[in-house]
């Protein structure tokens, strides 16, 4: 009776250990290999730009003295990646490099003159790399460029919505 007893918590036991393997699972024990494999990623140098839009104000009167604004650009580069941002001399008639004019619209042909500078009365912004760019070096935030903007006291033009759409570029 002893020996049916223990050869009942024998089989309980081997049932018990086989309903723990997973199905179809094998036990071996003739020893174990490995082997190593590479997870890779390349990371090339990149960036990015958003610009935000430089409002002078919608209720300006007379230019007999300088307005004075700022707006932002956000530039993301892949980290120690150098850049340069450059900014176009715009929409506006008669621009060219530095030299920028806000345009009136429809029929009116007159304009409003206005400067763009890295800093506040510091260099003119424009697009030729290495004289009138900013630079930087990328690590992969998103950097704030301050773009200082300045329309000089001039001769006031006719009352209109005057405009003139710049495109920011960053050189990597």
């Amino acid at each position: 009776m002893r020996t049916k007893l223990i050869a009942r918590h024998l089989v309980a036991a081997f049932t018990i250990a086989a309903l723990a393997l997973p199905s179809g699972a094998a036990v071996y024990g003739n020893g174990t290999r490995t082997a190593n494999f590479d997870v890779t990623l390349k990371i090339v140098a990149d960036c990015s730009i958003a610009a935000n839009s430089l409002d002078f104000g919608q209720a300006q009167g007379l230019l007999t003295t300088a307005v004075k604004v700022t707006s932002n650009i956000n530039v993301t580069c892949s980290n120690s990646t150098p850049y340069n941002v450059g900014l176009s001399a715009g929409t506006g008639a008669g621009s060219t490099g530095t030299t920028r004019y806000m345009s009136g619209t429809g029929g009116n042909t007159q304009t409003v003159q206005y400067n763009l500078y890295q800093s506040a009365g510091g260099t003119q912004w424009g697009a030729s790399q290495g004289t009138d760019t900013m630079s930087g070096t990328g690590n992969g935030a998103s950097q704030v460029l301050t773009v200082h903007g300045e329309i000089p006291p001039q001769a006031t033009p006719a009352p209109d919505a005057y405009k003139s759409t710049i495109t920011a570029t960053v050189f990597f």
